[in-house]
């Protein structure tokens, strides 16, 4: 039987995976390079590391979701992402099922 802190890594885990898709897509309504990302993301008590975030950036540009150019004109190139059109529609629709499930969640978890 597995103990119950690889039971609850798991789950948490689970729960994790597709809000941290919402939070990054919300996130780069603006231009942002990763560390930034990393950072503003921290600052809202969401944390992720860079081994986890930049092959999500990948993911989600090569879905169309991201969009990115390089800035060279700074003493380090950086690749900064951007959500596209079809990013910000995903986003409105991912969002529109968030507050929903969350108000169910609310509901069931009162009881």
């Amino acid at each position: 039987m597995l103990e119950k802190e690889e039971i609850l890594s798991s789950f948490l885990l689970e729960l994790r995976r597709g809000t941290i898709t919402i939070c990054v897509l919300a996130n780069l309504k603006e231009a942002k390079y990763g560390y930034s990302l990393i950072a503003d993301l921290s600052d809202t008590g969401i944390s992720i590391e860079a081994n986890t975030l930049y092959p999500l950036l990948r993911r989600l540009e090569g879905q169309g979701l991201l969009e990115s150019s390089w800035n060279t004109g700074g003493a380090k190139p950086r690749k900064y992402y951007i959500t596209t059109d079809f990013g910000r529609e995903m986003l409105a629709v991912l969002k529109q099922h968030w507050l929903s499930t969350a108000q169910n969640m609310e509901r069931i978890l009162e009881d």
